[in-house]
C-alpha cells in the first residue's frame, strides 16, 4: 500500500520499500510489522513500525535536509521542553530505489489535535504556550537561520509577500479577497522583530500536535525548526484556538502587540498559500486552512 501523494514530484513509497530498507540497513527491526500511518503531514510519508517505532521518508527532494537538522538538534532540545517531541533513533541512507536519507523515530501515541479531541481548550492553550515559551528560551547559538530548509518560517513576514499575493489572486471567487488583502496589508505594516532570534518550531499545525486522553501530549515534525522571529509559532491562536482559548494562549505567552499581529499575518499567509496548492491532495488540511482564514478575518476586524 502506497502513502497518498501530496506533491506532483513526490517519489513512491510503500510498505514493501520500507521493509526492504530496514532489512538492508537495520535488520534488528526488519521483522516488525509495518503499516502506513494516517497523517495529514505534507513533507514526509509516515509508517508505523511495530508498537514503538515510526519510519519517516521525505516525499520530495526539497525537504530532505529537514531530517539532518532534526537528528542534530532534537536530542539537544528535548530535555528542555515540557511536552514529548519526536526524537530520531536512526538515520537511514539511500537504497532499494529510494533516493534520499530517511529516519526511524520513537512512535509517539495520540491523535492529531482537533477541537473535539481536547477536553479543555484553555488547558491545551496553556500547555502549548508553555511549550512555545520553553522552546523560545533555549540558547539559539549555532541554530540554523530561516531559509529554504524550513520554507522561510521565522523570516520577516514581508518575504511571503509575493507568494501570498499570488495565492489571493488564485482564490478570487472562493474568498472575500478584498477583506483578505486588507488583513494581509495590515500585517505587513506591523513592525518587524528587532530582538535576538529565538528557536522556533515553525509549523505548529494541528497535524503536528498530538492529543492523548483529551490533553495535548506531544509535538512532532520539526522540519520548520530554525532560529528567527517567534511570530510564526503563534499561528495556533487562529488555526486551533478561538475566543477564550485564544486569549488564554496569548496571556500565557505575554507577547507584545506587534508580535501578535505578525503571528496573525503568518496564520493568514499560511492558509492562503495552503489552499490552492493542496486543494485536491489534502482536503482535510484545506478545511483547517479555511477555518484559519475565517478566524483571522474576524479577529482583524475586531482589532481594527
Amino acid at each position: 500500500m502506497c502513502a497518498s501523494k501530496m506533491h506532483a514530484d513526490e517519489v513512491d513509497t510503500d510498505v514493501s520499500l520500507v521493509g526492504r530498507l530496514l532489512a538492508a540497513q537495520f535488520p534488528q527491526w526488519a521483522n516488525l510489522p509495518i503499516e502506513p500511518a494516517v497523517s495529514i503531514g505534507t513533507d514526509n510519508a509516515l509508517y508505523r513500525l511495530g508498537d514503538d517505532l515510526a519510519v519517516r521518508l521525505p516525499r520530495t527532494q526539497r525537504v530532505t535536509t529537514q531530517l539532518d537538522k532534526e537528528h542534530l538538534w532534537l536530542p539537544r532540545l528535548a530535555p528542555h521542553l515540557p511536552l514529548a517531541i519526536s526524537v530520531p533513533l536512526a538515520r537511514g541512507i539511500p537504497g532499494e530505489g529510494y533516493p534520499w536519507h530517511w529516519s526511524v523515530y520513537r512512535w509517539l501515541g495520540g491523535k492529531n489535535a482537533a477541537i473535539e479531541r481536547l477536553t479543555d481548550l484553555r488547558a491545551a492553550a496553556v500547555a502549548l504556550a508553555q511549550f512555545v515559551a520553553a522552546l523560545h528560551r533555549i540558547d539559539p547559538t549555532g541554530g540554523p537561520f530561516p531559509g529554504a530548509h524550513n520554507f522561510g518560517r521565522g523570516a520577516p513576514l514581508a518575504t511571503r509577500e509575493g507568494a501570498t499575493r499570488t495565492a489571493i489572486a488564485s482564490l478570487k471567487g472562493m474568498l472575500d479577497t478584498a477583506a483578505v488583502t486588507a488583513a494581509w496589508e495590515a500585517a505587513l505594516e506591523t513592525p518587524q522583530w528587532e530582538e535576538h532570534p529565538v528557536w522556533i518550531h515553525g509549523d505548529l499545525l494541528p497535524g503536528n500536535l498530538l492529543v492523548e486522553g483529551g490533553r495535548l501530549s506531544a509535538v512532532i515534525d520539526f522540519g520548520g525548526l530554525a532560529v528567527g522571529d517567534p511570530a510564526c509559532d503563534l499561528m495556533p491562536a487562529w488555526i486551533l484556538f478561538s475566543g477564550e482559548s485564544r486569549d488564554t494562549f496569548r496571556a500565557a505567552l505575554s507577547v507584545d502587540d506587534a508580535t501578535w499581529a505578525r503571528g496573525r499575518g503568518w496564520a493568514l499567509s499560511w492558509g492562503l498559500i495552503f489552499i490552492p496548492y493542496y486543494r485536491e491532495s489534502n482536503p482535510h488540511g484545506v478545511v483547517i486552512a479555511r477555518h484559519a482564514i475565517d478566524e483571522v478575518l474576524a479577529d482583524h476586524k475586531h482589532a481594527a
